[in-house]
């Protein structure tokens, strides 16, 4: 690949002020839609790069892209900084240790996931300044990843609009090109309104909230034995009416996530998972009153972007890893059940081996047997060619949302997974801007996707983010 050690000795310049600011956000972890100081830590790091900052994005007051280049392709890194409540942490220490505070925590990496996008771009955008290709690099800092769904309504806005490719990546136990799986999610909300009274002296008089949410969720039960089998439900009480239970309670709240393979199935889902809801309200006398809080779609591969950022690991090979590294990955492991380590093996394919981390490059073609989630890079991925990494900043066998996540998001063999996979990544952006056949087979292989199933935003242009207020100063 034409002039590569220069991409990636450029990384390694950038690292370490990529690395602070990886480290900076790991230390004000915030959830969703409240990254008011993470997103002004990302936001002073483009301006001291030399990016142009557009702030507000999709009038999200803590998204924000930076921007460097001129002219041809737009190529795009997504980046994420939002953290976990209840995963507060000591960092470096293989023990539950939280730390003084109101209880958040980077449990699942995203203080390292946004730092080593905007350090891939940082490559880019001096490899072009330094060669004169045309092109144009854009960080994209993205909020609310855990459950706000940032990115659906970005895209509903058109903020990705134009982008010729899109690469990101996730923490992870192993080095590879992530598979393009997930589920695409609907969070939506149930309220019941009933008739207080007293549940003694007039109990006819009262229609209860809570049975009416109680029924839901037996019908919802039910349900589960009639879907498709990758599909998920789950659910959580907001409101469960009061503390007396000599009182019918008049109001009761449920959320509901509901998940499905793809886009049309999970919209079949949602509509049976509502009727559900109103079957209950019609037997216990009730109303209910349903709203969608966010969405995301599933996401679509591309197999031209996964082929070109294999070649890239296998180039660079896996992270440098030393026995210090090793060591304390280890006393991570120790905190594990063999059930963990057996089942991250099972989702990459291979047999176990005798390293506490990941010192090999995932092949592609692995007979897989996965447990999926959800992301919002879903709907990025319906439209724009996207393609994401994993890279070993874990312990393997370490699972996602733990306070092990934490304990080892400052360490530094994270650091050093980083860095190795921010040079994979400018190294796959390169090649898109140096080879215009790339980008055009990406862009051929999502346009055969679409034209069966056309991109529709999962949330309905009334929904707006759930955004949350600045805090007041301390």
């Amino acid at each position: 690949m034409k002039n590569e050690p220069d991409i990636w000795n450029s990384v390694d310049q950038h690292a370490p002020d990529l690395i602070g600011l990886s480290d900076r956000v790991w230390g004000m972890p915030e959830i969703c839609y409240t990254e008011y100081r993470s997103v002004a830590e990302h936001t002073a790091m483009l301006k001291e790069k030399g990016f142009r900052v557009t702030e507000n994005v999709a009038g999200i007051p803590t998204a924000v892209i930076g921007e460097a280049g001129e002219g041809g392709p737009i190529i795009a890194f997504l980046g994420e900084y939002d953290a976990l409540p209840g995963l507060s942490q000591e960092a470096g220490v293989a023990e539950p240790r939280p730390l003084p505070g109101n209880g958040q925590g980077h449990g699942c990496g995203h203080n390292l996931l946004g730092s080593a996008a905007m350090l891939a771009a940082c490559a880019l955008k001096d490899w072009l300044a330094e060669t004169g290709t045309p092109g144009r690099v854009r960080y994209y800092g993205c909020p609310a990843e855990e459950g706000g769904a940032a990115k659906s309504f970005m895209a509903r806005e058109g903020a990705f609009d134009g982008v010729a490719a899109a690469i990101t990546w996730h923490p992870h136990c192993f080095n590879e090109v992530a598979p393009a799986k997930s589920l695409a999610n609907t969070r939506m909300d149930f309220e019941f309104t009933g008739r207080a009274s007293h549940a003694a002296a007039a109990p006819h008089l009262g229609r209860s909230a809570l049975d009416a949410a109680q029924l839901m969720c037996t019908g919802v039960q039910y349900l589960r034995e009639h879907v498709p089998q990758e599909s998920r439900i789950h659910y959580s009480f907001l409101d469960a009416g009061g503390v007396a239970p000599n009182v019918v309670q008049a109001k009761a709240k449920l959320r509901f996530a509901i998940r499905a393979p793809d886009l049309p199935g999970m919209f079949e889902l949602n509509e049976r998972v509502k009727r559900i809801a109103q079957g209950a309200a019609m037997m216990t006398d009730t109303s209910v009153d349903i709203s969608i809080m966010s969405a995301v779609s599933n996401l679509l591969p591309n197999t031209p972007l996964e082929e070109a950022m294999q070649a890239n690991f296998e180039r660079l090979g896996p992270p440098p890893f030393d026995e210090r590294d090793r060591a304390f990955a280890a006393e991570i492991q120790a905190t594990l059940s063999p059930t963990d380590i057996a089942s991250a093996y099972r989702g990459i394919g291979m047999a176990p081996r005798n390293t506490p981390l990941c010192d090999f490059i995932v092949p592609r073609d692995t007979s897989r047997d996965l447990m999926i989630g959800s992301t919002d890079v879903g709907d990025v991925s319906w439209i724009v060619p996207t393609v994401q990494a994993h890279a070993a900043t874990l312990a393997i066998g370490t699972p996602g949302h733990s306070w092990q996540v934490t304990a080892q998001g400052k360490t530094p063999s994270a650091h050093k997974a980083m860095t190795h996979v921010a040079k994979v990544m400018a190294a796959t952006a390169q090649d898109c801007l140096t080879d215009p056949d790339l980008i055009a087979r990406a862009r051929a292989d999502l346009d055969r996707k679409l034209a069966d199933a056309p991109y529709t935003c999962p949330i309905p242009s009334e929904v707006r983010p759930p955004l949350q207020p600045r805090p007041e100063p301390a």
